[in-house]
């Protein structure tokens, strides 16, 4: 199970989102690279990078804060927003990405997915946004007319390496993971899920030591982190702990 805090980027500063809403961001760093180098040093071994500005606008837009945080930390990072092509992907891999999250890309162009998990195995993933069940892409900010699981099906042969299913309504409110729907969405899929949106406490990262979240990858953490609701030593202490037993 990992624990991967997130660092979503917003006009070159580490900001959190309330239920997808550009205009309801809160700046939590003006330095991501920092914001990196500090979770590293608190013992989180991969991260989550978000080009927020990016997904809005189909290209990558936070690209500078995105390099320097390759160049402030060792740990990898999987990255998504903004990146629409093969030559993006290529060209973020080449910089030390070690994995590209497609979102946008996987509703409108299916097969250039397909095509990238072929070329790059191992190092694409599907990112699905919902609200109230329905896809959402562009930043969340268009709904698509269909639910999770029927998206992560098309890609199930494909080499996708995971997917990460974000629960719009809970994201950056602290309401708790939806476990429910998460584990839902993993009972559907072969593709392992990680899940996100509204980790809020201890409590979160306990419940997915459960038996019945040992099929996820891992989870996604966020203003819990910032606002000290989580305190990074005790569940990443309670998480090693769980896998020494294993």
């Amino acid at each position: 199970m990992i624990l991967f805090p997130a660092i979503d980027l917003k006009q070159g500063h580490c900001v959190r989102l309330q239920q997808g809403d550009m205009t309801r961001a809160t700046i939590f760093n003006e330095d991501p690279a920092a914001q990196a180098l500090a979770f590293a040093r608190q013992g989180f071994e991969y991260l989550h990078v978000v080009d927020l500005d990016g997904a809005f606008a189909g290209r990558p837009v936070n690209a500078a804060a995105v390099e320097a945080i390759l160049a402030a930390v060792e740990i990898p990072l999987q990255l998504g927003g903004g990146i629409r092509d093969i030559s993006g992907i290529e060209r973020w891999l080449e910089k030390g990405v070690a994995r590209v999250i497609m979102g946008t890309t996987a509703v409108r162009d299916p097969d250039l997915v397909r095509r990238a998990a072929r070329l790059y195995p191992g190092r694409i993933a599907v990112g699905i946004d919902a609200r109230d069940g329905v896809v959402a892409v562009e930043g969340w900010a268009k709904a698509w007319a269909f639910a999770a699981a029927e998206l992560g099906k098309r890609f199930e042969d494909a080499g996708v390496a995971a997917i990460v299913y974000t629960d719009i309504s809970r994201d950056g409110v602290l309401m708790g993971l939806n476990i429910e729907a998460t584990l839902a969405l993993a009972d559907a899929l072969r593709i392992p899920v990680i899940a996100s949106g509204g980790l809020a406490s201890l409590a979160d990262v306990e419940r997915l030591l459960l038996h019945d979240c040992a099929k996820l990858e891992g989870a996604i953490a966020g203003r819990a982190l910032y606002d000290g609701r989580l305190d990074p030593a005790k569940a990443l202490s309670l998480l090693r702990g769980a896998q020494a037993v294993i």
